[in-house]
């Protein structure tokens, strides 16, 4: 039994107009959520589903990660359904745009998957976090089963120094919960998939540019190749353009680690 109250039957209400066939779930406890919606996939059940959790066990970020949650404490969910675009290139970033533009003011995006809270100054502290992974629909099916798991912190949490250790939505507005930011965030995820689906990167574009995290920063990065350089905003296709001591290289997302200096 969940903790908290979920606003399933009203978000159903609100989404299910948008993707037919779509269910809402809200579990207590699961090992990860984009885990169990991408098992089920795998057994034939690619229906529509937004599955949030109160607590993940083994709830992973990018590169494997771990994205420890616990209830009321921060937002961990997963969207998942058939979808068929043209080119996949640049979802994590629309999925970015579509969460930062509905929350609040001084939320910036860190290429290519992470919500900064920004600072004050030219960083700020990580707020959450994006993971998309895919699996294949039945033969002749057209597209693949996209899950979008998504992470944000709500409480604040304080280093060992006291210092909060990374963002959190309560540092703007203290009376907002995890049920209520599922209610906020839902029906724009949604729609950003759907229009991705439709027209791809393009007309996310030039939103991304505003919220851009790292444009016009000196950055270090994993790339063996480019190791450093300063950020240059994003292509077409969303890769990232790093002007280097070499010229100017594009960086896929990838495996590939993007940190200012």
């Amino acid at each position: 039994m969940t903790t908290l109250h979920w606003p399933c039957e009203t978000l159903w209400e609100q989404l299910v107009p948008l993707c037919p066939g779509l269910s809402i779930e809200a579990a207590a406890e699961v090992d990860s959520s984009n885990t169990r919606l991408l098992e089920r996939a795998r057994r034939g059940d690619t229906a529509p589903c937004l599955l949030v959790a109160e607590r993940q066990s083994a709830g992973r970020g990018r590169q494997g990660r771990p994205w420890h949650s616990a209830p009321g404490a921060s937002l961990t969910f997963s969207l998942g359904l058939p979808c068929a675009p043209r080119d996949w290139a640049g979802l994590s970033l629309a999925v970015g745009v579509a969460l930062a533009e509905a929350l609040p003011a001084g939320i910036v995006l860190k290429w290519p998957n992470d919500l900064w809270l920004r600072d004050g100054g030219r960083a700020g502290r990580k707020l959450g976090g994006i993971l998309i992974e895919t699996t294949g629909l039945a033969p002749g099916e057209a597209g693949r089963y996209v899950v979008v798991g998504v992470g944000l912190n709500v409480q604040p949490i304080a280093a060992p120094d006291g210092r909060n250790a990374v963002g959190a939505l309560q540092e703007l507005e203290p009376a907002l919960t995890a049920p209520a930011l599922l209610q906020r965030v839902a029906e724009p995820l949604l729609r950003a998939l759907l229009g991705f689906e439709q027209s791809g990167f393009a007309p996310f574009a030039a939103r991304f540019a505003v919220l851009d995290a790292l444009r016009d920063l000196p950055v270090r990065t994993t790339h063996a190749e480019a190791p450093e350089g300063v950020a240059r905003g994003v292509d077409a296709s969303g890769a990232l353009r790093l002007e280097t001591a070499a010229g100017l290289r594009i960086i896929e997302s990838g495996e590939v680690s993007v940190r200012p200096c």
